[in-house]
C-alpha cells in the first residue's frame, strides 16, 4: 500500500474554505450563550463521542436556533454532502415525525422524544485557524463528522446514516424509502451471485442485531465477516460491488467524492470483499458488511421487524482525521 493512497483524498483547500466560511457564518449568527453551546475544544476525548441513537449529547440543537441560524447550520452540513445526501439527511430529520406518529398508531410504549429539530450542532476549535478544527452534526440516525487540519487537509468519517421506519408504512408518505439504495444495491449483487460464490459471500442464516462496529471510536479490522473478494468475482459482480461502494463514498460532497473513492482503489480493490448475513428474502432481517484495506461500510436492517436501517462509513486510518493529524504535526514540528 502507497502513502498516496492513505492521504489522497485529503488536500482539498478550497474545500477547506468553503467549510470554515460555512462554520464561521453560523457561528457568527449565534449569541453568547448559543455559542458558548455550540462551542467545544478540538482536544479530548469529547470529539469522538457520537451516538445514531437519539440520546441528549452537548451542542446547539436546531430546537435552539432562529430560522436564519437553522438554515446556516444546514448550509454547514451541506458543504461536505452531495446533493443526494443532503436531501436524504433532511428526510432522515423528517422521519422523527412520521415515527412519531407510527407509535402512536401502534400505541407502542417510546421512551424518546420524536424531534425533526432535535439535531445538535458542534464546532470544535476555531474556524480559519492553523490549529486544527472541525464539526459535528449528531442526532437519531445521522453522524456527521469533519475534520480540517492545516487549512488544506479535509476527513469526513466517521459517517452515519439510519432511517426508522425503512419504509414508510402510513399516510401521504406510504412507500417512501429514504435509504432505499442501500438495500437495492446489495440485493442487486447478491442475486447477481451465483450459486458457488453466494456461498461464501453469505456468512450466517441470522443477521447481527445492528452494525457490529457501533458508535466505537475506532474502527477494527476484525470487527466485521469477510465474506466474497472482489478479486473472486466475476466482473458484472465487480461492478455492482463498486457501484455499491459509490453509493456510500458519494455520500460526500463533489469535490470530496472522487478523492475519497481513488483512495479506495489505490489501496487495493481486489482485497475487498462482501458479507451478507440472514435471509434474501424481503422483509426479512439482514446485514451485510463491505471491507477492504482501509475501510469499512456496515448496514443492518433488523430492529422493528427489519424496517430500520443503520449504515455507516468508517475509515480505519482517516476517522476523525487522525491520519491527517499526524501528518499536520509533523510538518508543524519539523
Amino acid at each position: 500500500m502507497t502513502t498516496i493512497a492513505r492521504y489522497v483524498h485529503a488536500h482539498l483547500p478550497d474545500t477547506a474554505r468553503r467549510i470554515t466560511d460555512a462554520a464561521n457564518r453560523l457561528l457568527n449568527s449565534l449569541t453568547p450563550d448559543q455559542r458558548a453551546k455550540a462551542t467545544l475544544p478540538f482536544e479530548g476525548v469529547e470529539r469522538y463521542e457520537w451516538s445514531y441513537v437519539p440520546v441528549h449529547r452537548n451542542g446547539l440543537t436546531l430546537i435552539e436556533m432562529t430560522g436564519p441560524q437553522v438554515d446556516l447550520a444546514l448550509m454547514l452540513m451541506d458543504t461536505v454532502l452531495s446533493a443526494r445526501a443532503a436531501r436524504q439527511a433532511r428526510e432522515i430529520m423528517k422521519l422523527e415525525s412520521t415515527l412519531r406518529e407510527w407509535e402512536h398508531i401502534q400505541r407502542a410504549v417510546n421512551q424518546w422524544d420524536r424531534d425533526v429539530e432535535r439535531y445538535y450542532f458542534t464546532v470544535h476549535g476555531t474556524p480559519g485557524s492553523k490549529a486544527p478544527w472541525g464539526f459535528r452534526i449528531g442526532g437519531h440516525h445521522i453522524g456527521i463528522h469533519v475534520t480540517v487540519a492545516g487549512g488544506e487537509l479535509v476527513a469526513t468519517m466517521p459517517h452515519f446514516f439510519g432511517a426508522n421506519p425503512a419504509e414508510v408504512r402510513h399516510g401521504p408518505d406510504r412507500g417512501k424509502r429514504v435509504l432505499a439504495a442501500e438495500e437495492d444495491l446489495a440485493r442487486e449483487l447478491l442475486s447477481a451471485l451465483d450459486p458457488a460464490r453466494k456461498h461464501m459471500a453469505i456468512t450466517g442464516a441470522e443477521a447481527p442485531r445492528d452494525i457490529l462496529s457501533r458508535m466505537d471510536r475506532v474502527a477494527k479490522q476484525d470487527m466485521a465477516p469477510r465474506g466474497l473478494a472482489f478479486k473472486d468475482m466475476a466482473d458484472p459482480q465487480r461492478t455492482k460491488l463498486i457501484a455499491l461502494i459509490r453509493n456510500y463514498t458519494d455520500r460526500t460532497a463533489d469535490d470530496i467524492a472522487p478523492k475519497l473513492w481513488r483512495r479506495i482503489e489505490l489501496s487495493g480493490l481486489d482485497a475487498v470483499t462482501f458479507a451478507w448475513a440472514g435471509p434474501q428474502e424481503r422483509g426479512e432481517g439482514h446485514y451485510y458488511a463491505i471491507q477492504g484495506p482501509l475501510f469499512l461500510i456496515e448496514y443492518d436492517n433488523t430492529q422493528n421487524g427489519a424496517n430500520h436501517i443503520h449504515s455507516v462509513i468508517r475509515d480505519f486510518d482517516h476517522d476523525w482525521g487522525e491520519d491527517l493529524l499526524a501528518a499536520h504535526y509533523h510538518q508543524a514540528h519539523r
